[in-house]
């Protein structure tokens, strides 16, 4: 274990911790050849006994070290921060990583003073972009891109760092078991599915990290890793607010469909537009490489997607998605669908606050048993409309996702004599309700719910019980979420209220007949 003033390998002696985590220690050392300061990484498990009582696993840590400082040697870039030399002092011991110092500090240290500029976040933006790009094409996704790995110098320009859990595309063994690699709330949907995510996962993390540093919050963290994962998979992604011109290359990204979202060519452009920095290539981007996508099916994905997210976003609210999948083993249980994030009307720019949520929407209490200038979904008589004008499209009543927001319904139900397959419905007022088109495929065994089986009678005292009990006294959305029985989450069918505002999320839970049975206020 390291201590101030140990001296490392003969050569490095520790100054003073800089940051730490489950998987090790960081420390400021002076190189005692070179005489120079740098960053020596202690990479080891939290448990001292950790070799003693899994020894293979303790192999596969240190392997993972290993892979880290021969993917980073194997990159050289201004942006990636430089590794040195290993310390590798044989196989029951854990190497230490010898990196260049980079004195700015973190970009969460940076957000914890408060939301950046878009155009400043464009232009870090564009910088970690720039560092991907070149790990890309060495063959590295680096899978972990949070505000935390991302380090400034004193003028500003970012360095990504901590490529302890990147992929290379020739090695994947040690990430082939099941287990959660990287932060939940920055993961793209792909990795929390197990599947294939390729650089364009890292583009999703990118791109919710700028959300995040623009907003001042993150739309997807909930109370606990389990929630989180699941709203990774099918929360929609309120419109961004304070975001300026950097709104266009947020939305763009945060489709759940990867081959939806732009390239890394055509999301520099947007950053550099974006940043004022005007459109040429970035200092420090490496040369373009072929696209796998032809650039005029890019474009053409691309425009798809914008009609997407002006499509379906009208009402803009963060919505925890049903948990359908378990990415962990079941002793510490960690869950799919599809929504997107959306802009709120067809003639939205840049630089327009989105008008999807109202800033202050109505009060439950007020608006929620009795009509209203501006009619609300949430309401019992409300929702049997919906149910009413959604049936005959949906070819029934059982759903496997409903969402009610005060201006729309969103639904999903499974095709007529599939068990897995589902389409996605929409409902917005008046007579009509519309097939939007296939949903995808659900990888569980969660029962359809029937939504005659709730008594919507009871929404009226649910909303305002939420208002009241909640404490979220001011909420920027307002939403119902009904959820079919889990059998891998040994949930029967229920029914949410969510109120949010920008510092976080909270709601109510109730069973089918309406009784409350669990409240989550948020964090203070």
């Amino acid at each position: 274990m390291g201590t101030v003033g140990r001296v490392i390998d003969g050569r490095f002696e520790l100054l003073d911790r800089l940051g730490g985590g489950g998987m090790g220690t960081v420390w400021r050392a002076r190189d005692l050849v070179l005489h120079r300061e740098v960053a020596l990484k202690e990479v080891r498990p939290p448990d001292p006994a950790y070799a003693d009582h899994d020894p293979e696993g303790a192999r596969t840590l240190r392997a993972r070290v290993l892979r880290e400082a021969r993917a980073l040697a194997r990159i050289d870039h201004p942006n990636v921060v430089t590794i040195h030399h290993i310390v590798d002092t044989g196989e029951d011991t854990y190497p230490w990583l010898v990196m260049e110092l980079v004195p700015g500090g973190s970009l969460q240290h940076r957000l914890d003073r408060g939301p950046m500029p878009p155009s400043e976040a464009a232009r870090l933006g564009r910088g970690v972009l720039a560092a991907l790009r070149a790990a890309h094409a060495g063959g590295v996704e680096h899978r972990d891109v949070k505000p935390a790995n991302v380090l400034l110098r004193p003028d500003g320009r970012p360095v990504l760092t901590d490529f302890g859990i990147a992929a290379l595309r020739e090695s994947t063994s040690l990430t082939a078991t099941g287990s959660v690699i990287g932060s939940p709330d920055y993961m793209a949907p792909e990795r929390v599915r197990g599947q294939t995510a390729g650089p364009a996962g890292d583009l999703w993390s990118l791109a919710l990290m700028l959300y995040v540093a623009v907003e001042g919050y993150h739309p997807l963290r909930r109370e606990n890793t389990l929630a989180t994962l699941a709203a990774v998979l099918d929360a929609e992604i309120p419109p961004p607010r304070q975001a300026g011109a950097l709104t266009d290359a947020l939305v763009s990204v945060l489709v759940r469909d990867p081959a939806a979202r732009p390239d890394a060519e055509t999301l520099d452009t947007m950053l550099a537009t974006a940043s004022g920095e005007g459109t040429g290539p970035s200092d420090h981007l490496p040369p373009p490489t072929p696209s796998a996508t032809p650039p005029n099916e890019t474009q053409r994905q691309l425009r798809a997607s914008r009609r997407k997210l002006t499509a379906l976003t009208i009402a803009g609210a963060t919505l925890t998605g049903i948990m359908v999948w378990v990415v962990v083993p079941k002793s510490n249980g960690e869950p799919a669908g599809r929504t997107t994030p959306q802009r709120a009307t067809a003639t939205a720019t840049a630089t327009t606050p989105a008008k999807a949520a109202p800033t202050n929407p109505p009060n439950p209490e007020k608006t929620a048993d009795r009509p209203t200038e501006s009619p609300t979904l949430l309401t019992p008589d409300g929702i049997r409309r919906a149910i009413q004008k959604l049936k005959p499209v949906m070819g029934g009543t059982k759903v496997t996702r409903f969402v009610v927001y005060p201006e729309h319904v969103s639904a999903e139900a499974l095709v007529k004599g599939s068990k897995k397959r589902y389409d996605r419905f929409t409902y917005r007022g008046g007579d009509t309700a519309t097939r939007e088109g296939p949903g995808g495929t659900l990888t569980t065994d969660d029962a359809p719910t029937d939504l005659t089986a709730f008594n919507w009678d009871a929404l009226p005292n649910l909303l305002r019980t939420a208002h009241q009990d909640l404490g979220i006294d001011h909420p920027t959305t307002l939403y119902l979420v009904v959820s079919p029985a889990s059998k891998p989450l040994n949930n029967g069918p229920d029914m949410s209220i969510y109120l949010s505002d920008p510092y976080g999320s909270a709601y109510l839970k109730a069973d089918t007949a309406g009784k409350v049975i669990a409240k989550h206020p948020p964090e203070k």
